[in-house]
């Protein structure tokens, strides 16, 4: 990117706006950001629901594979809805399924019941003949998506079935050509598409919806109904803060002023290599937080401590890059000069670290769950930011200050002239 004597003030006054939008959000007709304010806090932060869910309509107890597979289902429905601070663990002795997982942002009368609801139908999904016999279940459904066809421009629904499930489909379709064949939760229809071919690859198309709204909940039932049994919540409560609020403030708190002194140092040590350091600095906490506002991602202490330590990778990558350009200096090479090479010096280093930590945030996020989810997504995008703050916003505005005669003293830069 180009870069002249004015684009400091442009990237100035973008990342003093993207800090005011996470931390104020936007409420302007069908534009609404969520601000620091409206997150998703973990059950540690602000508590949640602990739902205990039973087998209904089963003339029989449910094997212990049956509930390993419904509670799989149960954590990927929450991980789709981007809830990671959760908990949904097997009682085999009594056939159950206990699930707790926090609160939504915009929780005011603090309803278990209502909360329960986000979780979706639990009923069992059937695809049937016109007869209403039963030619595949919910459990062979491995998910259902929300596309738009490319012809018409008009939402479609396309389902995969497993291995099992593809057979069972095919051999369903075959025989219903130019048929319905009904899609049920429990006894409830909630589509019957029409049968245009045999289809037999394990993926379907479910096509004349109407609106993306329908759309988009029709996907949502079958993917809740992709359960071995229907589920019912018999017994549901409310959970208080295992840590609290007090927690929060105390670690907000501890953050802000470590975040000062950081920045005080770096204006001290640095001079107008730190101020841009703080900018890069502030600019990478605004956009994190924004990263888990606006799709609701759970936000639990770990979390936090995820944020705080890649702000400290952030810190680390600007302390790099200022003594690098401070060397070119020392070695009398231009000012433009020396920032070029020190960042292009700095940037291996700075690269190194964050890939490796971008790798380990990887794979909590695979295998982890719960809490570590939200440690491991902060820790991602932190990193991934340091990139984009530290190395190019950062760059964009050393450059640009450069061009102007009032900043080209070296000791605007840490280096103390000759006399």
């Amino acid at each position: 990117m180009r870069t002249n004597k004015n684009m400091y003030i442009f990237v100035a006054v973008f990342i003093v706006a993207i800090t005011l939008i996470s931390i104020f959000g936007i409420n302007a007709g069908p534009l609404k950001i969520k601000g620091v304010e409206d997150m998703r806090f973990g059950i540690d932060i602000r508590g949640g629901v602990e739902a205990i869910f039973e087998p209904e309509n089963l003339d029989r107890m449910p094997t212990d594979a049956e509930l390993e597979s419904a509670k799989i289902i149960m954590e990927t429905r929450l991980d789709s809805q981007n809830i990671m601070d959760r908990e949904v663990a097997i009682d085999k002795n009594n056939k159950q399924i206990i699930i707790r997982f926090p609160w939504k942002s915009d929780e005011a009368d603090f309803n278990p019941q209502k909360a329960i609801a986000e979780l979706g139908e639990t009923a069992k999904l059937t695809f049937r003949d016109t007869q209403g016999n039963i030619l595949v279940e919910g459990k062979d459904v491995v998910e259902s998506i929300v596309q738009v066809d490319r012809d018409n421009n008009q939402p479609v629904v396309t389902l995969k079935f497993n291995s099992e499930g593809t057979k069972l489909f095919a051999d369903a379709t075959t025989k219903l050509v130019n048929q319905p064949i009904s899609i049920y939760m429990d006894e409830t229809l909630i589509s019957a598409p029409t049968v245009n071919e045999p289809i037999t690859g394990g993926e379907s198309i479910i096509s004349n919806i109407g609106s993306l709204e329908e759309a988009t909940d029709l996907a949502n039932k079958i993917n809740s109904g992709a359960l071995p049994f229907s589920l019912v919540s018999k017994n549901h409560s409310t959970i208080t803060p295992t840590l609290g609020l007090g927690a929060l403030d105390v670690m907000v708190k501890a953050g802000l002023t470590a975040f000062v002194l950081v920045c005080l140092f770096m204006l001290v040590y640095y001079r107008l290599l730190g101020v841009v350091a703080c900018f890069a600095l502030v600019l990478q906490l605004a956009v994190q937080l924004l990263a888990l506002s606006i799709p609701q991602m759970t936000l639990t202490l770990p979390g936090i401590a995820g944020i705080i330590l890649s702000i400290g990778m952030g810190v680390d990558a600007n302390v790099i890059v200022s003594e690098r350009i401070k060397e070119e200096l020392r070695e009398g090479k231009t000012l433009g000069g020396s920032i070029d090479t020190g960042y292009h010096r700095a940037f291996s280093a700075v690269f190194d670290g964050n890939v490796t930590s971008i790798a380990t945030s990887i794979i909590l996020m695979i295998f982890g769950t719960g809490s570590m989810l939200s440690f491991g997504y902060t820790l991602m995008v932190g990193c991934i930011l340091n990139f984009v703050s530290g190395i190019t916003a950062s760059k964009l505005m050393t450059k640009s200050l450069s061009m102007n005669n009032s900043f080209r003293k070296k000791s605007f830069y840490g280096i103390k002239e000759a006399i």
